[in-house]
């Protein structure tokens, strides 16, 4: 594994330090991590294995800043190069919970991306700090990019 392109959909904030954190973590193994706080698929590597931090926004909606990302990889035929990742940070109070996440999911796989695990909804509600919820998890990325 060389590199991770890390794109991030956050409306507040939060899901940001989740991305950052885990892009300190993987800098820590050695691992090269590209952000992409506001996503232009013309910059992403599709080469490289993609991390995708969001929380959804509004009635399940993606957050501002993904949106001309999402128009892109809607406008693109084939993605069948692409790997990715998902970490979905929301609320459960809500009936869209996770809903940005999910949406991205199966956007990606309908253009022939390949998820290489099931993704990792966060509850804030349920957490103290949504940041040690993926540091958690950050193995079995690593697993799964092994593998892939």
């Amino acid at each position: 594994m060389k590199q991770l392109e890390i794109i991030i959909g956050s409306q507040m904030g939060g899901t940001e330090y989740v991305a950052e954190h885990l892009s300190q973590l993987l800098a820590d193994q050695g691992i090269e991590t590209q952000l992409h706080e506001q996503p232009d698929l013309q910059h992403i590597d599709r080469d490289q294995p993609w991390l995708i931090c969001t929380s959804t926004h509004g009635a399940g909606d993606y957050p501002d800043n993904l949106l001309t990302f999402i128009e892109q990889l809607d406008a693109n035929e084939q993605l069948n190069q692409v790997h990715f990742a998902v970490i979905g940070v929301g609320d459960s109070s809500y009936d869209t919970f996770n809903f940005a996440a999910k949406n991205i999911v199966s956007l990606l796989q309908t253009k022939g991306a390949t998820l290489l695990l099931p993704q990792l909804e966060i509850d804030v509600l349920g957490e103290e700090l949504p940041e040690d919820t993926a540091e958690q998890w950050l193995p079995n990325l690593l697993q799964a990019w092994k593998s892939a």
